[in-house]
């Protein structure tokens, strides 16, 4: 095991070292090696922080942690702390593998335990895609990345300016600075990370990490998640927020409890306050002033706090939580559940609601 492998646990070396170690992992979690804990804090890090944290002195412990880490992120078994997870892997790699090739250790170290543009390029098989121009592979400033590759890479993980409409495309190829380049093995890693998670963990590792999953599962359920989503499909909504919609909607009377947590989820989700005080008209009791107010205290407009969706935990306590399915029993917050549904529909397929209401009228 070298510092390289620990630094980019991702490699296929990595693997390699960590399997010619014969290394047991259930014995590993059983005794709680210090793997252990710096693979939970990978995972917590990845949550809160975007990152996996900091690295741990010793090159074993640290090596150890990546696979240890990835066992956690298919126990708890959440779409958003798995994504989250890929792209802070990602994300610290790509933080130190630029340091690494713009400080000159590449031309300069004999020793294995730099890495190499070249190295890395063959590790994701994009060597025979990619093109140095007008200098050598380790020092150019330009290269030419093959069309193919390029969109396998960049289609739907960059901003606009990485669509091929608006890209210098010759010969089949797409011009890419270094940086550009960087950044699309950026997304080659996040997607290896990625890939076959959730594992199939067996009981022999799984038991020992109970307490480390319901810790991450406390984490995750602690979040604001809501800082992605700006889609209302009231059909992908969990079962209790469904319940909830329905009662405003025929004109039910909802409990200060039921009323804030339903309020909460709407705003979370990118409704303004017009679009929900404009639901609960049909409320019994209805004031515009007072539903105007609540609504623009809970988003934090007239409050110093912007209250979030209450957890499972929270709306099983107020008897809100109702009607659960398959998918309540693996979540553990209502805005993990609609990320997930979100996530599981193609785009195509999701209508949103301001959508069809301004269409209809």
């Amino acid at each position: 095991m070298e510092p390289l492998h620990a630094r980019y646990p991702f490699l296929d070396a990595a693997r390699e070292a960590v399997a010619g170690a014969d290394v047991d992992l259930a014995s590993v979690v059983a005794r709680e090696d210090p793997a252990v804990e710096r693979g939970r804090d990978r995972v917590e890090a990845a949550l809160t922080d975007r990152d996996v944290g900091e690295p741990h002195r010793r090159t074993r412990t640290e090596l150890l942690s990546y696979p240890i880490a990835r066992v956690l992120v298919s126990l708890v078994d959440q779409s958003v702390l798995t994504r989250w997870y890929a792209q802070a892997e990602a994300a610290a790699a790509h933080e130190r593998f630029t340091a690494e090739l713009t400080s000159g250790t590449e031309l300069k170290s004999t020793s294995g335990d730099s890495l190499r543009l070249r190295d890395l390029l063959d590790e994701f098989d994009l060597l025979g895609a990619v093109e140095p121009v007008g200098g050598p592979l380790a020092s150019a400033d330009r290269y030419e990345m093959a069309v193919g590759r390029y969109l396998e890479l960049t289609a739907g993980a960059f901003d606009e300016e990485w669509r091929l409409v608006n890209r210098e495309l010759a010969d089949g190829a797409v011009a890419l600075d270094r940086s550009e380049l960087l950044l699309a093995v950026r997304e080659a890693i996040r997607q290896r990370v990625e890939a076959g998670l959730p594992l199939s963990v067996p009981d022999a590792v799984a038991d020992p990490l109970a307490h480390h999953v319901e810790y991450l599962e406390g984490v995750l359920a602690d979040l604001d998640l809501t800082r992605d989503i700006d889609t209302v499909v009231p059909e992908l909504f969990p079962p209790c927020m469904q319940a909830l919609l329905d009662d405003v909607q025929t004109g039910e009377h909802l409990e200060h409890h039921s009323r804030f947590a339903i309020t909460a989820f709407l705003a979370s989700i990118g409704m303004s306050t017009d679009e929900i005080v404009d639901l609960y008209e049909v409320n019994p009791g209805f004031g515009e002033e007072v539903t105007r107010y609540q609504t623009d205290h809970i988003r934090g407009e007239t409050s110093p706090t912007e209250y979030s969706t209450p957890s499972c935990a929270t709306m099983q306590s107020y008897g809100d939580c109702v009607n659960k399915d398959e998918l309540c029993e693996r979540i553990k917050h209502p805005m993990a559940y609609y990320e997930a549904k979100l996530e599981d529909t193609d785009d195509d397929e999701l209508e949103d609601w301001r959508e069809q209401a301004g269409a209809e009228s």
